[in-house]
């Protein structure tokens, strides 16, 4: 019976093994197709005004490498990014945790939450860039407000979703609020953080390449503005792969971690 078990054990993993790596090459297959397809009809089919090429558009990333432009305009953008990630989901986490542990508070100021979490994101871009200028602190306070709201609505859910069964069950065996969080509101509400937090990123780079299209002469979202302006479409396109490679990249590591950090959950 233990070797039997342990052989279905072994099969399943094989299984599972398999599944992954056919996923992984399926995706590299469809990624491969799509910049065929995009490269053998840009000419023939379609104006490479509109849609470039990916050839063009490696050429403009080789160019920016060569020139010195590429590593110093992804970091500027890469660290107003970091920046108002870490502020937005820091103060995210902290309200929603108060907010929703403590109904009352919430109830206050709920309306008010929503009413400004109703506003359009950019249209508060002008009034950050006259709070703080055309430097970079527009562009953090802009990336940290959208993620502001996404970390704290999903941790204010996932602390009132917490089984108050497990609440009481706790308290009775006489744990304190420190105890309670650790052992009970943390890992039950973690798997909603982590998702805001998860939600939240390609959202933070959003931010900071809005503000730095209204004002700057530095960033990612400069060098998508630049090419825009000089009709270069292959630049346009190469600042949008460069945004969606590092989107992608950072996603990854948070899937990595959230597994990680979700492991008890098998």
């Amino acid at each position: 019976m233990p070797e039997r078990t342990s052989r279905a054990v072994e099969e399943e993993e094989l299984k599972v093994a398999r599944t992954k790596r056919f996923r992984r090459i399926a995706q590299i297959a469809v990624g491969v197709g799509f910049l065929l397809l995009w490269e053998l009809a840009s000419g023939p089919l379609v104006d490479p005004f509109f849609v470039s090429s990916p050839s063009a558009v490696f050429a403009k990333l080789g160019d920016w490498l060569a020139r010195g432009e590429l590593f110093m305009h992804l970091g500027i953008t890469l660290y107003a990014t970091a920046i108002g990630f870490v502020v937005g989901s820091v103060l995210g986490f902290s309200v929603g945790f108060v907010f929703g542990r403590y109904e009352a508070i919430g109830a206050i100021f709920d309306p008010y939450i929503t009413a400004i979490y109703c506003l359009p994101k950019i249209a508060l871009a002008p009034l950050f860039i006259m709070w703080f200028g055309i430097g970079i602190e527009s562009k953090i306070a802009m990336s940290a407000v959208i993620v502001f709201f996404l970390v704290f609505l999903n941790t204010y859910s996932g602390v009132r979703d917490v089984n108050p069964i497990h609440i009481h069950g706790v308290r009775i065996m006489g744990a304190n609020e420190w105890q309670l969080l650790r052992t009970v509101i943390a890992p039950s509400a973690a798997a909603w953080v982590l998702t805001g937090l998860k939600v939240s990123v390609p959202y933070a780079l959003i931010g900071t390449v809005v503000g730095e299209f209204m004002s700057s002469n530095r960033g990612v979202g400069f060098m998508i503005a630049q090419s825009s302006a000089l009709f270069d479409t292959a630049g346009v396109f190469a600042g949008l792969a460069l945004l969606a490679t590092v989107g992608g990249t950072i996603n990854e590591l948070l899937k990595r971690l959230e597994r990680h950090l979700l492991r008890w959950r098998g």
